[in-house]
């Protein structure tokens, strides 16, 4: 890609306006936000006009202050949207391209055309498939992962469903529902148990590592599911696999041209006392955490991680991103731990860590995706 090439022309002959999209009501919305202010900052202004609209945690669409420093995460303070009384309203049928927002007491006004929305969203109601649709019903175009590949990659029992269909690695599992643990108790003890120690238990469509308990005591397991149904009704109970926490990341391919792969990365809590890698070692602390990139694996290995990353982003019909999670066992095996189809997107997160490690820096990554949503059709495909 040539750093001169200009972006997709819009219909009117300017800059493609591009809606940046963050906020919304999933337990990540600080994180969203943070996402929002790196994105904001980086984003070639000479080449693209932005909009930035907030959702709130209540779900209204706002407008918000095109300030980078106000979406960032300050000594330990998380930022949020505010709800204010106006409604942001995407176009209003097939064909449009026109923003409105609506006051109290006065008629909609514009907020002109959009060209494609960069939807920034974590969790549910952002990066479940939910937007998605949305977006395909308005006939908009927009960054990431369609309907489908959304929702498969946020629900974690499903995602590995439809990995092992594919023939990729998983690691064992248990997928519990409602009051499955107080109504068959003993079945679905012995049914975890087979697992055996440790145990992850996790809210299956949920992310940034939140209600995650790790657990080394079956005694442990009904508190764990309690704090993961906190998030979501229904929860994946994971054998702990042995090996090390490898990340690669994933860039589909140019006009009909294969995904690519990164230089894979790994993951080494170094701080005991949070046991993994849970949401305050991502993003409150740190000093736990090193992040390699790329991660000091053989070649042959990291063959390996990059073929088992772009088949998992095959496997669940991706398109446009998404940050494929790996175990390397200490014999070399590559097994799948899970897709993210809207990873983290500060300049210090993961994924575009391993691009610009990979030769693709973080504005230019920002603007290989608007243009593959640009270049992408509305409707099936």
């Amino acid at each position: 890609m040539s750093s001169t090439e200009q972006p997709q022309p819009t219909s009117t002959g300017t800059r493609p306006r591009v809606l940046v999209l963050f906020g919304g009501r999933s337990g990540e919305h600080a994180i969203s936000c943070a996402t929002a202010g790196a994105v904001l900052r980086a984003v070639d202004r000479e080449r693209y006009d932005v909009l930035p609209i907030g959702i709130t945690p209540s779900g209204r669409w706002v407008r918000v202050a095109d300030d980078p420093d106000r979406w960032s995460i300050t000594d330990g303070r998380l930022p949020e949207v505010e709800d204010v009384p106006e409604q942001v309203l995407l176009p209003q049928e097939a064909g449009s391209r026109e923003m409105q927002v609506l006051e109290p007491g006065s008629p909609a006004t514009t907020l002109g055309d959009v060209d494609v929305v960069l939807p920034l969203l974590h969790g549910p109601f952002g990066e479940d498939g939910t937007l998605q649709g949305m977006l395909e019903l308005a006939d908009v175009r927009y960054v990431g992962a369609g309907v489908l590949a959304s929702a498969v990659g946020m629900d974690k029992h499903f995602m590995k469903i439809a990995l092992a269909g594919a023939g990729l690695p998983i690691g064992p599992f248990v997928t519990l529902r409602g009051d499955d643990l107080d109504r068959d108790r003993d079945g679905v003890r012995a049914r975890i148990e087979a697992l055996g120690l440790p145990l992850f238990v996790k809210p299956a469509r949920a992310g940034s590592s939140i209600g995650i308990t790790r657990i080394t005591d079956l005694a442990d397991l009904p508190a764990a599911v309690a704090e993961a149904q906190r998030h979501d009704p229904k929860v994946v109970v994971e054998a702990g696999i042995v090996g090390r926490e490898i990340e690669c990341a994933v860039l589909g391919g140019r006009a009909g041209a294969p995904a690519r792969a990164s230089l894979p990365g790994e993951i080494v809590v170094t701080d005991a006392t949070h046991g993994f890698y849970d949401f305050e070692a991502k993003y409150l602390d740190e000093a736990a955490v090193e992040l390699t990139c790329p991660a000091d694996l053989p070649d042959d290995v990291i063959a390996r991680v990059q073929d088992v990353a772009v088949r998992t982003f095959d496997a669940v019909d991706c398109e446009g991103l998404a940050r494929v999670d790996v175990f390397v066992t200490p014999d070399g095996e590559v097994v799948v731990n899970e897709i993210n189809t809207m990873p983290g997107f500060t300049p210090f997160s993961m994924y575009p860590r391993m691009w610009a490690q990979s030769g693709l820096a973080y504005p230019d990554l920002l603007d290989e995706l608007l243009r593959l949503a640009l270049e992408r059709p509305t409707g099936l495909r």
